[in-house]
């Protein structure tokens, strides 16, 4: 079994989490994918998500294109995640690129196009655009 992880906040999930979460799972037979904590993406990450963890975790496991969520509590962690796991294809959207090149080593390093037109930050700000109005 080929296992992939990727990892993120996943607040706000919109189609481009869903287009991300599909192509990572092309790549293997099961997605375990990292889930930011709330206390991570506070002190860690600097940002609050408008979801709980439960929250986020639970809309992630009813999409049919993820196996298993895990919580992402630091930066430091996906080393051990990925020899606990056993992955073999570790996943992030371009944006990233290169910039986990050093788990080569370990697993493949995939980066994958984001979707252009949709983020987290546009649909932020597209809300918050339209509360003004």
């Amino acid at each position: 079994m080929k296992r992939v992880i990727t990892y993120g906040t996943f607040d706000l999930l919109h189609y481009g989490h869903i287009n991300l979460l599909r192509r990572a799972r092309e790549l293997g037979d099961y997605l375990i994918v990292a889930l930011s904590t709330d206390e991570f993406n506070q002190d860690g990450k600097h940002k609050t998500c408008y979801f709980p963890y439960e929250k986020r975790k639970q809309l992630l496991e009813a999409i049919r294109y993820v196996d298993l969520v895990i919580p992402e509590e630091n930066w430091e962690q996906k080393e051990q995640d990925i020899r606990e796991y056993h992955v073999d294809t570790f996943v992030m959207g371009d944006d990233w690129k290169g910039k986990f090149d050093f788990l080569k080593p370990y697993c493949q390093v995939v980066y994958l196009p984001r979707t252009p037109e949709i983020s987290s930050t546009k649909v932020r700000r597209d809300l918050e655009e339209g509360a003004g109005r």
